[in-house]
């Protein structure tokens, strides 16, 4: 199967399970926020997901690098399906009480989405030539947004036209897609000869690489410490009710603008790679990406909340590109499993415990007190790792491949 041909069939896989978490994750902070009216609720969500994600994430690395990638990626999509169907159920009234059942239900997805991350990197870095993984990284990440923009446009639309159980049930249905396209993608998997089947060795062989590979660690705690504190969007239920004083259907204009802005971004670098300056480009990137989120948090109409979450988009996506390109590039394939499953528990305690930090910091600061700082944080986590990686903020993309 050519590359081309294996990347098409690799991101049915990918969309059908991007949209199904996207669509359930909508609709349960929806669905939680209209029973509880407690922000504390929302980003207790995010620690619903963590933990079990980091339960399993390293486990299902190594995993990855020693089994079947496309049995564990199908594994991810079942349980997307599972949850979706879960959560129609209890939607429909038919189980109670329903917080902790719903709670039940993220920490499934957590479950899933450490399996999925893992399989599809290493898929991902398989199939793809490295003189090309640029360019596909930015068509792989323009193709995600775009199902961040669907996933939460489609869930704010269902709920608010045809009820959560609708929502939920549609968001089985991707995922039955998402393992329709894992089942028909050709990859051969052979286990590397001499490799630890033994997974605290296999692990810490991982752990060891990180952590003397400087761009690696440099772009990991980047991303956690910067996200960790921008996290405004795990918020956007109670932002919608109390500051814009609108409905479902604002929920997914606001939840879409962000993914918008990074789509257009990322057709763009697909075409016109940051192949040169590229660690310049993404310190710059997050910093912008603060700002942005500072100005949001300020504003107090919707288009102009819409435009800023956009914008912040737009510089997420480079960051996104420019750290997937050096990620793919400086990681050997039979440790692609465990390199992304390191980070992805960089990435899944930035996002979630950033969900966390935002619902504490709401309720004790106010709304949008909490998410100002949240940006300032960005800028200054940026200002601090710009002094302390040299060898990133020197970085040019072109050295790697």
């Amino acid at each position: 199967m050519k590359a081309s041909q294996a990347f098409k069939t690799l991101l049915i896989y990918r969309v059908g399970a991007t949209l199904s978490y996207q669509i359930m994750m909508v609709a349960v902070g929806w669905h939680l926020y209209e029973i509880t009216n407690s922000v504390v609720s929302l980003g207790l969500v995010g620690l619903a997901e963590l933990v079990p994600y980091f339960a399993l994430a390293l486990y299902a690395g190594h995993a990855v690098d020693h089994h079947s990638r496309k049995l564990i990626a199908a594994i991810a999509c079942i349980l997307h399906i599972a949850v979706g169907l879960f959560l129609t159920i209890i939607a429909l009234g038919w189980l109670s009480p329903p917080v902790p059942l719903i709670y039940t239900a993220v920490a499934i997805l957590g479950l899933a989405r450490a399996l999925l991350r893992p399989s599809y990197q290493a898929i991902f870095g398989q199939i793809i030539p490295r003189e090309q993984m640029a360019r596909y990284t930015a068509y792989a990440s323009s193709a995600f947004q775009i199902c961040v923009v669907a996933g939460p446009g489609l869930g704010g639309l269902m709920i608010g036209f045809a009820g959560l159980e609708w929502t939920y049930a549609l968001a089985a249905i991707f995922g039955i897609i998402g393992l329709y396209g894992i089942t028909f993608i050709r990859i051969i998997h052979e286990k590397p000869i001499g490799l630890n089947t033994n997974f605290l060795k296999s692990f810490f062989e991982g752990f060891h690489y990180v952590r003397k590979h400087e761009l690696i660690l440099g772009i990991m705690a980047l991303d956690m410490f910067a996200v960790l504190f921008g996290g405004a969007v795990s918020i956007l239920p109670a932002f919608v009710k109390e500051v814009l004083n609108a409905g479902p259907e604002t929920l997914g204009i606001l939840r879409a603008a962000p993914a918008a802005g990074a789509v257009i971004t990322g057709i763009y670098l697909a075409r016109h790679p940051l192949m040169e300056d590229s660690g310049k480009h993404l310190f710059l990137s997050v910093g912008g990406f603060g700002v942005a989120i500072i100005a949001f948090g300020l504003s107090s109409n919707l288009w102009l909340c819409a435009l800023f979450l956009f914008i912040s988009g737009c510089f997420d996506s480079i960051s996104v590109v420019i750290r997937g390109s050096i990620m793919q590039l400086t990681t050997p394939d039979h440790m692609r499993g465990r390199i992304s499953a390191i980070n992805g528990i960089f990435i899944g305690s930035s996002n979630e415990l950033g969900a966390l930090e935002s619902g504490l910091a709401a309720s004790l600061m106010g709304l949008v007190p909490s998410i100002v700082f949240g940006g300032v944080a960005t800028i200054a986590v940026v200002a601090l790792t710009y002094q302390l990686a040299p060898h990133l903020r020197k970085l040019n993309l072109k050295d790697l491949a």
